[in-house]
């Protein structure tokens, strides 16, 4: 007896490769106005929810090691985004603050991106939310089996 093999169109594994693939090209277009690229950006996101974070916090919240992180905060210091400070107590510690510039730019980056996803996409905040919540769900079980 023929078994009949899955085809591609019908793999989550592609189905979310296909996304996240589209997704990158999504954000690279709507954050180059702002010169930012996507991993900058949720550099930005985390400031935003809690600045005067530790390096090493930071890069747990991202899943990002340090060598990863350190060129990348550098590029955002540059360009005026955040401060990147070594307290006096402890040298070896690097905490991460946004500066004015910063903390103004949430409000036009995510005012357009939010736009782009409820214009554009026509998603609605609902809808998002269960995505959300089915790949949080899906990554958490993932990890477990890891």
């Amino acid at each position: 007896m023929f078994r009949e093999f899955p085809k591609l169109t019908n793999q989550l594994c592609y189905a979310i490769y296909n996304s996240n693939r589209m997704l990158n090209q999504f954000y690279k277009k709507k954050l180059l106005a702002f010169d930012l690229t996507y991993t900058q950006y949720i550099v930005l996101l985390v400031l935003w929810e809690k600045d005067n974070i530790k390096l090493y916090e930071l890069g747990q919240t991202l899943e990002l090691s340090s060598n990863t992180l350190t060129p990348l905060l550098k590029r955002l210091e540059e360009k005026g985004y955040l401060r990147r400070i070594q307290p006096e107590k402890d040298k070896r510690q690097l905490v991460i603050q946004l500066t004015q510039a910063g903390q103004a730019g949430q409000l036009e980056i995510q005012s357009v991106l939010n736009a782009c996803f409820s214009e554009e996409i026509d998603f609605s905040p609902a809808v998002m939310q269960q995505m959300i919540a089915d790949n949080v769900r899906l990554t958490q079980a993932i990890k477990a089996d890891m």
